[in-house]
């Protein structure tokens, strides 16, 4: 495995459709992790989620984070992302952002649709900032 430079993870988490493995504390302080579909604005990572869903709760009381992008076939890459995550529920900027992050994962021509359903009234807007990075890239045979 050979380190990542910045330029080359910041290329990894945001190449393509890559879902990111989103770890989470719980109230008992164990881990919970679930995939997200995310977008990387700077040193922050954003994504959405259901304010009384698992992940909402958790980063509401705990705002820790750990975020793992993957590459899954030789030959593998890992890019783990770990930081403290704000919440906001303010309805025109969780609409923008669940459109862009749509975009990414089902196309623009779906991008609308998501934007709408993932910016009612009991949905979060999270945006992570970044502190730590630790991002390796697999060597090919």
């Amino acid at each position: 495995m050979q380190k990542m430079t910045v330029e080359e993870w910041r290329a990894f988490v945001s190449q393509g459709t890559r879902t990111g493995k989103l770890s989470t504390v719980r109230a008992d302080g164990s881990p919970h992790v679930t995939p997200v579909w995310f977008l990387l604005d700077g040193d922050t990572v954003v994504f959405n989620t259901g304010a009384s869903g698992v992940k909402g709760r958790n980063l509401a009381r705990d705002g820790r984070f750990a975020l793992c992008v993957d590459e899954e076939q030789p030959p593998y890459a890992f890019v783990l992302l770990q930081g403290r995550a704000g919440l906001s529920d303010a309805p025109e900027e969780m609409r923008r952002w669940a459109g862009r992050i749509a975009a990414r994962y089902m196309g623009e021509a779906r991008a609308e649709e998501y934007a709408a359903r993932n910016s009612v009234p009991g949905e979060l807007l999270v945006r992570a900032h970044i502190e730590k990075v630790i991002a390796f890239s697999g060597v090919a045979d």
